[in-house]
């Protein structure tokens, strides 16, 4: 079976190699003719874990190529994938701009039946636009449409295309699911779900799915926010709601908002369809405006918590203005280097806005964070962003973060204050090493007494008051 994937962005480029190395015969065709011949000379356009491996032993063994234009891709293909962006519009709707144009023009190169496969996330009824669109194009097109929307997250997505929890495919077309269910053959012999439904159902499920794991982010971060106010602890609250087998422990750890290129932008999308169809999905409004919020929230946090420590430090200018702030982590998540729509590209402005100098370190998306934060200044490691700065930030969890050693690090900083966002620590391990922590929805851990030559943690519980915990 030979495959065509228009669009080698990061679904269409993990998929074509995922579906090469399952054996299939694929081309992966991208109007971005530097990205073609950066894919061709060996290099990637994308940072994703084991994706380098992948397309160098399927390119090598033939089953994988790259092209800038669809006319021999095409007519040769038993199945086309589309696999372009649909970026949100001003009022959150889909973009489906770039899905139109793909079909339009591969609709006037089909030879035979073809399946085309809309696998970019889009708006119910896109697959009935976009066969008018086909058929529009090229009346004499022989074709079926199908949607295979894809779950693939960002730092694990070889795992997920080759392991995935279950596979959608909705088509309305009889012969088109026989194929797609040969396709897929391989993943139900393994007993993983494959689930057949219709075309508009299909569309709506990826939507629906995103927009529930963003509720979950959200529910935990406004818990988190809650248990600073109250004296509670958002770990042990977390832990005990996620062992109801009902709920699970997934999507519930605090952190600076969700972001990356699919939570955002398909929450408004469902949003905006809903209201279009006048039954608005208030849930997930209110999902869009807490994480808003949250993450704008999380500047007048960080200013406090600096100004806290300070002054239990003694420092005479408690303010932002002129301090060096080293910013662990820039990318939305780790193990990518994927910073739209990242927690860092609103906190980082609003920070230099108080005045504050951004030293900041990410082990893979630098290069996109210098191109989007011009104002920062970007360090070649952790260390380096440390030396001599006022506070240190962590907003991405990366695993080289978790094992650092602040009884090391600490004493070569300016003054010893460590902002966690994403609570990566036990407070009481940090302050024993010497350095002020704060983190979401914990008690701060702040300094280090001595009694019987014990050492004691002073514990905050944000409400004023204090504990200790040896």
């Amino acid at each position: 079976m030979k495959i065509s994937i228009l669009g080698a962005g990061y679904v269409g480029l993990v998929s074509g190699a995922c579906f090469a190395d399952l054996g299939w015969d694929v081309t992966c065709v991208d109007i971005d003719s530097e990205k073609i011949a950066l894919l061709n000379s060996g290099g990637l356009p994308i940072f994703e874990p084991g994706l380098e491996e992948i397309v160098s032993r399927n390119v090598q063994c033939g089953r994988l190529r790259f092209e800038d234009t669809l006319d021999e891709a095409v007519p040769a293909s038993d199945i086309v994938f589309i696999a372009v962006g649909t970026p949100p519009l001003e009022d959150g709707r889909a973009d489906t701009t770039s899905v139109a144009a793909a079909a339009r023009d591969l609709a006037l190169l089909l030879a035979g039946h073809t399946v085309v496969v809309i696998k970019s996330t889009v708006p119910v009824g896109t697959g009935a636009y976009i066969s008018r669109v086909m058929s529009d194009a090229n009346p004499k097109a022989d074709f079926a449409i199908a949607s295979n929307p894809e779950f693939l997250r960002e730092g694990n997505a070889i795992r997920d295309f080759l392991e995935p929890d279950r596979i959608v495919v909705g088509t309305d077309d009889a012969a088109a699911r026989d194929i797609l269910h040969s396709l897929y053959a391989p993943f139900e012999q393994r007993d993983i779900p494959v689930v057949m439904t219709d075309q508009a159902t299909a569309e709506l499920i990826k939507y629906a799915a995103n927009s529930f794991l963003a509720t979950k982010v959200a529910f935990i971060n406004e818990m988190a926010d809650l248990c600073d106010q109250i004296g509670a602890n958002v770990d042990d609250l977390a832990r005990a709601v996620g062992l109801d087998a009902r709920i699970g422990p997934s999507f519930l750890k605090p952190g600076p908002g969700y972001g990356g290129s699919c939570f955002p932008k398909d929450t408004l999308a469902l949003a905006a369809q809903a209201q279009e169809a006048d039954t608005p999905v208030r849930i997930v409004e209110a999902v869009v405006a807490s994480n808003a919020h949250h993450i704008r929230r999380l500047v007048k946090k960080i200013a406090e918590n600096c100004t806290d420590a300070w002054e239990r430090l003694g420092v005479e200018d408690t303010s932002l203005w002129g301090k060096s702030v080293a910013v662990l982590g820039l990318a939305f998540k780790s193990n990518t280097d994927d910073i739209r729509y990242a927690a860092s590209v609103v906190i980082l402005p609003e920070l230099m806005k108080h005045g504050a100098r951004i030293r900041a370190y990410d082990p893979a998306a630098m290069e996109n964070a210098r191109a989007a934060m011009p104002g920062i200044e970007c360090c070649a490691s952790a260390a380096e962003a440390l030396a001599g700065a006022d506070v240190a930030l962590i907003l991405t969890e990366w695993p080289e973060f978790r094992g650092m050693d602040w009884s090391l690090l600490g004493p070569r900083m300016a003054t010893p204050v460590l902002v966690d966002l994403r609570n990566l620590y036990e407070p009481a391990d940090v302050a024993g090493d010497g350095v002020m922590y704060y983190s979401l929805g914990r008690p701060d851990a702040l300094d280090i007494e001595r009694e019987d030559g014990e050492q004691i943690v002073q514990m905050s519980d944000h409400r004023g008051g204090g504990s200790k915990a040896g």
